[in-house]
């Protein structure tokens, strides 16, 4: 007897369709599984048989085979338990086969038959619902399986569930996902907390309104830091794709996906001692690095120079391309990584060079030594460079408040909508063709332009960065044309940290 049932890898971003094919036959009692198999899923034989038992169902006494198709497909996990109990009571005949068709099944068996969570289902539920597949998944994977409004999804608690509804006893529901179980209320941390930096604060709203990457450096406890964390409150909220590929990353990552985080912007903070493949992703199967879980929103790197330095340079290409791929001897796996670079440092080892109590006892070589853990093409891929000095402690005193989250949110917001109806990117991923199309300076500021080049000698891509930044400016003011004081404020926000 034979049986097919419908399940789904996960590679990369990607869910492959795998047939979980199951062949009972003559011969002595035992079961294998073929087709590229992990450890973790050659053990579901043993978790299908208890789970049987104590479902009273009658493992059967014979020689049985499961196949998952494709058989050249890795597959991981213990997604595959619960169709592969299902196909062993089908070839078996203890439960039809009718109820099997167009159906996807998900989820991992305890001895007790309980279906308990997956991870990496959403992106299967993508392209379940493409093919207006119904979808059976473990109760606790329905938050995370309504995000996806086109699929037609039901939950269970147990396998028990799952054969009620195969034997037409006690069938299940399937519906719409309801979003919202995905519907949760969260605050960013306010602006108007930080105190000062008004230079600061300006780059960061610049920052945001044009996707821009971000240098801070300055003494500890200047609020590097705190400014940082403040960037994600002033972005403009996610739309429904953002949100979804966002929590397609999160589902597929070692930490999973929570309800709570549906619409918020990710803000990852990896320490410095992180390796390159926790940064940018890898490993035997592909899973995304914290530049891909940090997608449509924030990286912030703190103590920048700390890093090593081959991790940094990783960021050099997925900074450039907003993708990161993955390539393995038969496969490669693409995540993206459009995230903003928020960075802060220190200006030299002590912290304190330039600090107007001169506590700096720094010499020069070990000044140039700290700097150059930074190599040129990294820095140069940067496009604000902002220094944030100690604050003045009369600030402090003060009860008047600068502008809030909210309406400096507000500014953003309709700076990116002029961008949109200009052209479909923001403006930190413009094109070179859009750049000259949508960056057109007048004369003064083009000579303006090409003295800060010579006298700066910076490179053709920071000539980019800098028009760019500019647009921006110009975006917020609004003014339609780029005039000479925003090509100057965006000159202005170039410094490099040697010259701070």
């Amino acid at each position: 007897m034979l049986a097919t049932v419908l399940s789904r890898a996960q590679y990369g971003m990607e869910a492959p369709q795998v047939c979980v094919e199951v062949h009972l036959g003559p011969g002595l009692p035992m079961l294998s599984i073929v087709g590229l198999p992990e450890a973790v899923v050659k053990e579901s034989k043993d978790r299908v048989r208890s789970a049987l038992a104590n479902a009273n169902f009658e493992f059967p006494a014979g020689r049985i085979t499961v196949n998952l198709a494709p058989a050249d497909l890795p597959k991981e996990g213990g997604r595959f338990d619960l169709p592969i109990a299902l196909g062993v009571l089908v070839a078996s005949e203890q439960i039809p086969a009718a109820a099997l068709a167009d159906c996807e099944f998900y989820g991992e068996l305890s001895l007790s038959g309980e279906l308990r969570p997956v991870r990496g289902v959403l992106p299967a539920i993508c392209q379940a619902a493409r093919l207006s597949h119904r979808i059976v998944v473990p109760s606790a994977n329905l938050a995370e399986a309504a995000l996806v409004r086109e699929a037609q999804v039901a939950p269970a608690r147990h396998l028990l569930e799952v054969c009620a509804h195969v034997t037409g006893q006690a069938p299940l529901t399937f519906r719409p996902a309801d979003r919202t179980l995905a519907d949760p209320q969260f605050a960013y941390p306010d602006l108007a907390e930080v105190r000062g930096q008004a230079h600061a604060k300006r780059a960061l709203e610049i920052a945001a309104a044009g996707g821009h990457s971000l240098l801070f450096s300055g003494p500890p406890g200047a609020g590097k830091s705190m400014l940082a964390h403040r960037l994600p409150g002033i972005l403009p909220p996610m739309s429904e794709r953002e949100a979804l590929e966002t929590a397609t990353l999160a589902s597929i990552s070692a930490g999973g996906f929570r309800a709570g985080d549906w619409g918020r912007r990710p803000f990852r903070s990896p320490h410095h001692t992180a390796s390159t493949l926790a940064l940018v992703g890898g490993g035997t199967h592909p899973r995304p690095g914290e530049i891909s879980l940090a997608h449509n929103g924030v990286l912030f790197l703190d103590e920048l120079p700390e890093f090593a330095r081959h991790v940094l340079e990783a960021l050099r290409e997925p900074l450039e391309s907003g993708t990161i791929t993955i390539s393995r001897a038969l496969r490669q796996a693409e995540f993206p990584a459009q995230f903003q670079l928020v960075a802060a440092m220190n200006p030299c080892p002590c912290g304190y060079l330039g600090d107007r109590n001169g506590r700096c006892r720094c010499s020069e070589s070990q000044v140039q030594h700290y700097r150059a853990r930074l190599s040129g093409p990294l820095l140069d891929r940067i496009d604000l460079h902002v220094e944030v000095p100690r604050p003045d402690p009369e600030r402090f005193r003060t009860t008047t408040t600068d502008d809030s989250s909210a309406v400096v949110a507000a500014r953003v917001l309709l700076a990116r909508g002029r961008q949109r109806e200009r052209c479909a990117a923001i403006n930190a991923r413009l094109s070179v063709r859009e750049l000259q199309s949508h960056c057109v300076l007048e004369r003064s500021a083009e000579s303006l332009l090409q003295r800060a080049m010579s006298r700066l000698n910076l490179s053709a891509r920071a000539r980019h960065r800098i028009l760019k930044v500019a647009r921006t400016i110009a975006d917020l003011e609004p003014s339609d044309a780029i005039r000479d004081h925003h090509l100057a404020e965006a000159i202005q926000l170039r410094r490099e940290p040697s010259s701070l």
